[in-house]
């Protein structure tokens, strides 16, 4: 709420080429208890008075010579961010009046001035005026409070990927080093792909928890140091449905893009994965950039079930195939900039075997 202190510590600029129209109006104003007035008879000179001082409402009047007070709201216009132009213009001229209107004045005076009109047009726009600038202050406040909140919530959702990653690293911490370097390897070919900076911030941390649903796997089975019998398989299998289920039903954007990658970071471009045999762009971006991310690390890694490969064997294997893995296996687009950039990747394996997923 607005109380008469406000008003009266408004800050008014008055433009008018006439010293005498500038002195009246000054004298009217400064008898009705308003104490921060400024003046000029320059028409020049009221934008550059305006960005320093942000007045609370500017009286110009409309006929000047070298400027016209049209000219004036231009560049006033050009100065307020917000679009809001607190200008009450001055003329004599009834014509002037609603083209000053349309141009953006919010009110009028008339010459020759009426003491009664001139205090309450004021009063009128100052009270508008300070009431808006109320406003934005109260929805600035807001905002902040909404990033503060949405801060939190980024934070309380990375604290239970981390949580639950752990949990999946726990039978095996090969595996977990692997899932620690899966959210960097996955957010650098999807900012490779030039994908907006939402989903690569998003897939960095939704990425780590593609194999959460290995938790739901015996473990005389997930560490079977070699091949599966197919019922062996099939439960095996069952880890990416886990995994969707274990993370589904959320509101946190990161989990739920967890979810869709748990679910189809075994489908193949080709149609030839699991656990639905979905093909090509059925099956959904996030899974398509990390499945990559996912090959190329596991070929790298040592397994219970097969050595670690060298990068340059690695990447031979799946640009070129080996018989197990195809090119087709994956999404042509992605398959060529892995191809091109591949040293990026090499890096990456590099750079955080063993490393813990960091906050950022």
């Amino acid at each position: 709420m607005l109380n008469p202190s406000d008003i009266l510590h408004a800050s008014i600029l008055i433009v008018d080429d006439q010293q005498a129209n500038v002195m009246l109006l000054e004298r009217m104003l400064r008898g009705a208890g308003y104490v921060d007035i400024t003046a000029t008879t320059d028409p020049r000179e009221a934008c550059a008075l305006y960005r320093r001082h942000r007045h609370d409402l500017v009286m110009l009047d409309i006929k000047m010579p070298g400027m016209d007070g049209f000219q004036v709201m231009e560049q006033l216009r050009e100065a307020e961010p917000d679009g809001y132009l607190p200008v009450l213009v001055i003329t004599a001229q009834p014509a002037h009046k609603l083209r000053a209107l349309d141009a953006g004045a919010k009110d009028f005076i008339s010459k020759p001035f009426e003491l009664a009109e001139v205090l309450a047009r004021v009063r009128n726009l100052l009270q508008v005026r300070l009431l808006h600038r109320q406003l934005q202050q109260h929805n600035e406040v807001l905002e902040q409070r909404v990033k503060e909140r949405t801060a939190d919530l980024r934070k309380s959702y990375i604290e239970t990927i981390f949580t639950m990653t752990r949990a999946a690293e726990y039978n095996d911490e090969e595996t977990g080093a692997h899932v620690q370097r899966i959210g960097y390897s996955s957010r650098e070919m999807a900012s490779r792909l030039g994908l907006d900076t939402e989903f690569v911030d998003t897939i960095f941390f939704a990425s780590p928890m593609h194999d959460i649903g290995k938790i739901g796997i015996p473990e005389h089975i997930l560490l079977k140091p070699c091949g599966f019998t197919p019922p062996e398989w099939e439960i095996m299998k069952q880890h990416t449905v886990i995994g969707a289920s274990i993370l589904g039903n959320s509101e946190s954007p990161y989990l739920q893009m967890g979810a869709e990658i748990a679910l189809n970071h075994h489908e193949r471009w080709d149609g030839g994965g699991y656990p639905n045999g979905r093909r090509g762009e059925a099956i959904p971006l996030s899974a398509r950039v990390m499945n990559i991310c996912d090959v190329y690390d596991a070929l790298r890694s040592r397994r219970p079930y097969k050595p670690a490969f060298d990068h340059a064997k690695a990447v031979d294997m799946m640009v070129r195939g080996d018989g197990r893995i195809k090119p087709g296996h994956f999404d042509p687009a992605i398959l060529a900039v892995f191809n091109q950039q591949h040293s990026a990747f090499r890096d990456i394996f590099d750079a955080y075997a063993g490393e813990s997923l960091a906050l950022g």
